[in-house]
């Protein structure tokens, strides 16, 4: 399927269902449609989907690494440590038209591991083009402790181009953090994320958090 249109991008990806059973300490959100749909547009047209190599970590619902195949990229490795997501992610396949022979789903806990590449998959075994990631912000009590960090470090071993969530409020810290890495801040986009009342502590229906993504090179 041929996507042309922006708008075309965002009506495929809202088929996609949320996650069936979110946990707190993995501070499981699902991006919404919208928000999806911009980001791998703007990456797309930057050059960063088409033909490329994805990893999509921690990758939820799917919807980054099948938006990916949506925008013709070569193949996509979608890691998660809740299998019931990886699951739900399967499932949200199925829905869309692409081909999941170019999809790989890999239950890991990234606590385990330094780069993707230790993995020994087929097709990701070397540096990949292109991550993708909406990592938990480290904001909940019963969260891993600096886990958006494990994420970062992990991303910049292994892969070229990386599109990594952040708190906006945290944006001194993480733009720092990237370049002691290694990486290199090119682009930065602002977005409005809607939490959903998914747990007992939320008290409003919907709040929205400043978010920002950052697109870091790291050649």
């Amino acid at each position: 399927m041929k996507i042309r249109r922006l708008k075309n991008l965002e009506m495929l990806l809202e088929n996609i269902s949320p996650h069936p059973n979110p946990k707190v300490e993995l501070e499981q959100y699902s991006t919404p449609a919208n928000i999806a749909a911009d980001l791998m547009w703007n990456a797309y047209t930057l050059g960063d989907i088409k033909g490329r190599n994805i990893i999509d970590l921690g990758c939820g619902t799917g919807i980054f690494s099948i938006s990916s195949l949506l925008l013709d990229a070569n193949n996509a490795l979608a890691i998660d440590i809740d299998k019931e997501s990886l699951e739900n992610a399967k499932k949200n396949l199925t829905h869309i038209d692409v081909d999941s022979e170019n999809l790989k789903f890999i239950e890991k806990d990234i606590c385990e591991i330094s780069s993707v590449q230790e993995l020994d998959i087929k097709g990701f075994n070397k540096k990949s083009d292109t991550l993708i990631q909406n990592p938990p912000f480290g904001s909940q009590k019963k969260g891993i402790r600096h886990i958006d960090r494990k994420f970062i470090e992990i991303a910049i071993s292994s892969a070229n181009v990386i599109y990594s969530f952040h708190m906006k409020s945290t944006h001194d810290f993480v733009y720092d953090y990237f370049e002691s890495l290694g990486g290199k801040i090119t682009h930065e986009f602002s977005y409005d994320f809607p939490i959903k009342k998914i747990y007992d502590f939320h008290n409003k229906e919907s709040v929205n958090v400043d978010v920002i993504v950052f697109r870091v090179e790291n050649f």
